[in-house]
Order: structure tokens, then C-alpha cells, then sequence
């Protein structure tokens, strides 16, 4: 079903928060800049569930739940959304997407553009009389005891949004709850399935949570749904990688937990975990910095994840950066150290990354910035050699090599190799290196006798400002 409404306005107020900058005016480069898009009370008793996304005009669309109380669905929650024309510097009222009489509601809102067309989608739940828990088997879309799924559309850059309900084309009537995972959906860029829009949806079966994408290969007319993967399925994102994959990032404690599909997100492998992205069971964030550079690029390979970085609570809100599709994850930096939850982001048009967040205790969805600089480290592939014996009371050297994963020339550096307690070495420079490019260097090592069994060696490469590090275990032979 479908109709179309032209959204009401509701005044909110702007209430700044702590910023490295300014919210009236450009960013500086390696800043970053913050400014609070809510204040519980205002214009709604409370907010949450952030999503993010910037329109193929370059309009930022931030779109979250207002609530009459913290809980979920069901309940008469409606979606809400505010745009930014100017990159995020400043934001127009806040418009209702969809709120209707009680005991109607609709939460949880995920945004996804369509770059071919430029549609704009807000997926979400609907709720009457069940949430997720409650919500009956069956897809009948006139059920009251089903949780549906709906979404609104806008091809006006978010002025005005029209309303679906596909509970009838994507749930598997078996399927007991099913809501779409909050923040952002994707567009696949490469490949076989080029074109094709992919929001993730988390469901209930037989008493278990899973995670399975809901995809349209005809920019939003029909939609389908995969396999789910799962147990342990939660809110959950995927992004493309630059070999074509699928990747799938999901809500776990006390890690996230990953699995990957090469069929466009039909089917996934079973999760695993990535002991590398610690998690309290919070909703996160992953995207791909630059989706439409090709592989060779070394761009391509970037990722950028954002989620409260605890096993124990929901705090200390991070951004972390892989320079290789997510095997890694080796530059990290604190957004907030302090309360925090759900988080999103998403790539500006200037290259700056936006990110929109629960604050202080759901008081405040927050939106900031920040460039690369800001973020801190640099992308190198780094590998210790040793040689074929490491014999106690001799004086040697391991082969270290470092490859430049950046799009920039990394100027001549400094490699120091941390050794046990009694071993020796120093600091040896590091030539300059192009994109792409790499350099082999010999560290002198001297390992005391008595000295027996595995060690543990790591390097760390630092050059202009930026570091990077690499460990090997090796062994010692008497």
C-alpha cells in the first residue's frame, strides 16, 4: 500500500554541545566538530535510534525515533527526520516522516539512497498491538499482532515521503518478529550485482534471533529477503568490500560478530567473532570510505566502523579504521568517553565522515565530523621476517617490511622494533615511499644468552605524525 504526505514541521531547538571547532562555520582539517540535533523534552519527551545518510545532492538527512517513553515498539512512537544542506554546519527543522493516531507506531528508522535514481528510503517497523517479541508468525499486512515492515520514500531530496508496507514480499510467514536494523542500508557499487539496494533486518525464529538482508534489484519495486544467519542474529550493517563480498557486521557481546556473502547477500557464512571490535550487545556502524574506487585502488580497501568500544557498558564511543577490508582494525580513536549508544556514519561529499549518536544517557542524539587527519594513523601493510635461526647470545637482524596503503607518499620514517626484557635493538630509519609501494629494512637485534622458547617482536612504523604496527612471535633456540 502506499500514499503520500507532505511533511508536517516541528520546532526543535539546536543545543550545542562541546566542539573542536564551530558549528556556524567550516571545519578545520583535524577537527572534530559536534553540535546536538535533540534534547530530550524537546518537541518530543524523548528521542533515539539514530540513522544518517547524505543524498546524491549532498543534502544530510538524520533521521531517529521520536518516543513518548525509552521503550521500543509497540508503542506510539513516529519517525522524525532533520536535513542539513550545508555538510552538517547547520540543520532545518525537524519534519514528522510518520506518526499516527495511538495505538499505531513506527521506530527504528534506516536510511538508503539509491545513487541511480536518487530515492531516498527511510525503512522502519509498524507496530499496533505487538513488538518484536510479541509480534505473531505470518506476513498478513493487516494484522495487528504482526510487526509490519514499512518504509517511506521521498524522490524530492526528503521534502515530502510516501508510505509502503512489504510485509507481504519479504517476511517469511514462519517468522515471528522482524525489524529493520537502524542507521544506514547500502547500494552495491562493482560487480555482478551493481545497482542492487540492501537493508538489513533482524528477525525472530523459533525462539532465536537472526540476521538476513532484504534486497531489490530494480531500485525499489520489489524487494526479496535472503537466508538468515544466525543464531545470534541482532541489529546488524553490511558493507561492500573492494573483492566484491558481502560483508555482515552484527550487534554481539562481548564482540562483534561477522559473516560474508558472495552472492550479493542471499547467503552468509556463520558468524564469527572479531575479537578486534570489543562490544556491550549496542547497534554499530560500518562503511566503506571511498565505495566507488576501484580495487586496485588503495582506497578501496578502507573501512571505518563505529561503536561504544566495552565489553561492560555503553560508553566510550569509538572510531575505529581497517585499511584492509576488515581483517584489521589498527587505528582507533575516542569520539566520547563518557555515556553513549546506538551510532551511524556516513561518507560527506567534502570527504569528512559524519556521525550521529545517542548522548549522555539518551538525553541527546549528537551529530559530529571528522576527517582522516582527525582519525589519526596511516594504512601500511607491515611483516617481520627473522632470519632462518634466532640463536640465544648472537647478534642479528629481522627483515622488516612495510608497503604504503595510503593515497598519499608517506616522507622517510623511523621503524623501532619493541623485543623482550634483556634484548637489544635500535631505531632505523625508513625510506619514503609512494602509494602502493614498499621497502624491506634490516633491524639489528642482539638476544642475550640463556635466552630459550617464543618471543614476541613488534614494529612500529611512524612517519609523518602517523604510526603504524605489526607483531610476529618467533622462536629462540639455545
Amino acid at each position: 500500500m502506499q500514499r503520500r504526505v507532505t511533511v508536517a514541521l516541528l520546532s526543535a531547538a539546536v543545543m550545542v554541545a562541546t566542539t573542536a571547532g564551530s558549528a556556524h562555520g567550516a571545519p578545520a582539517a583535524g577537527e572534530l566538530t559536534s553540535q546536538d540535533l535533540t534534547a530530550q523534552g524537546v518537541g518530543s519527551p524523548f528521542y533515539r535510534i539514530p540513522a544518517l545518510t547524505t543524498s546524491v545532492k549532498g543534502t544530510l538527512l538524520a533521521a531517529y525515533d521520536s518516543r513518548p517513553t525509552l521503550g521500543d515498539l509497540p508503542g506510539n512512537l513516529g519517525v522524525v527526520l532533520r536535513r542539513s544542506t550545508d555538510g552538517g554546519t547547520t540543520w532545518q527543522n525537524q519534519q514528522v516522516i510518520r506518526k499516527e493516531a495511538a495505538p499505531k507506531g513506527f521506530g527504528d528508522p534506516s536510511l538508503l539512497v539509491d545513487r541511480t535514481t536518487g530515492r531516498i528510503f527511510v525503512f522502519y517497523a509498524g507496530s499496533v498491538n505487538q513488538g518484536f517479541f510479541g509480534s505473531a508468525t505470518g506476513n498478513d499486512e493487516t494484522d495487528p499482532d504482526v510487526l509490519q515492515a514499512d518504509y517511506s520514500y521521498s524522490d524530492d531530496d526528503g521534502l515530502t515521503w510516501t508510505h509502503r508496507r512489504i510485509t507481504g514480499q519479504i517476511k517469511n510467514p514462519a517468522w515471528g518478529g522482524m525489524f529493520a536494523a537502524s542507521g544506514e542500508g547500502i547500494q552495491v557499487r562493482n560487480g555482478t550485482y551493481e545497482g542492487r539496494l540492501i537493508q538489513q533486518y533482524a528477525i525472530r525464529h523459533n525462539g532465536a534471533n537472526y540476521a538476513v538482508s532484504a534486497y531489490s534489484d530494480d531500485h525499489g519495486e520489489t524487494w526479496r529477503t535472503g537466508n538468515p544467519v544466525g543464531p545470534g542474529g541482532d541489529e546488524n550493517k553490511t558493507v561492500e568490500l573492494s573483492d566484491g563480498r558481502i560483508m555482515l557486521n552484527n550487534r554481539s557481546a562481548p564482540y562483534r560478530t561477522i559473516a560474508y556473502s558472495t552472492d550479493g547477500g542471499v547467503n552468509y557464512t556463520p558468524f564469527t567473532q572479531d575479537t578486534e571490535l570489543p562490544d556491550p550487545a549496542n547497534n554499530g556502524s560500518v562503511i566503506r570510505y571511498a565505495p566507488d574506487a576501484p580495487a586496485s585502488d588503495p582506497t578501496s580497501s578502507w573501512l571505518l566502523f563505529s561503536n561504544t568500544e566495552s565489553t561492560s557498558s555503553r560508553s566510550n564511543l569509538t572510531v575505529k579504521m581497517s585499511c584492509d577490508n576488515g581483517k584489521s582494525w589498527p587505528i582507533r580513536k575516542v569520539v566520547d568517553p563518557g555515556s553513549a549508544a546506538y551510532s551511524t556514519l556516513t561518507r560527506l561529499p567534502d570527504g569528512r565522515v559524519g556521525l550521529l549518536y545517542e548522548r549522555d544517557n539518551y538525553q541527546h542524539i549528537t551529530y559530529s565530523s571528522f576527517d582522516l587527519k582527525w582519525l589519526g594513523g596511516t594504512c601500511a601493510d607491515i611483516t617481520i621476517t627473522p632470519p632462518a635461526t634466532l640463536k640465544a647470545g648472537t647478534a642479528t637482524e629481522v627483515t622488516v617490511r612495510v608497503v604504503n596503503r595510503m593515497d598519499v607518499t608517506r616522507s622517510a620514517g623511523t621503524l623501532d622494533l619493541t623485543v623482550p626484557s634483556g634484548w637489544t635493538t635500535k631505531q632505523v630509519a625508513f625510506p619514503q615511499v609512494r602509494p602502493g609501494e614498499g621497502a624491506n629494512i634490516k633491524v639489528p637485534v642482539t638476544i642475550p644468552a640463556g635466552a630459550s622458547g617464543s618471543a614476541g617482536l613488534t614494529v612500529t612504523y611512524r612517519a609523518d605524525g602517523k604510526q603504524a604496527s605489526g607483531s610476529r612471535t618467533v622462536t629462540v633456540t639455545p
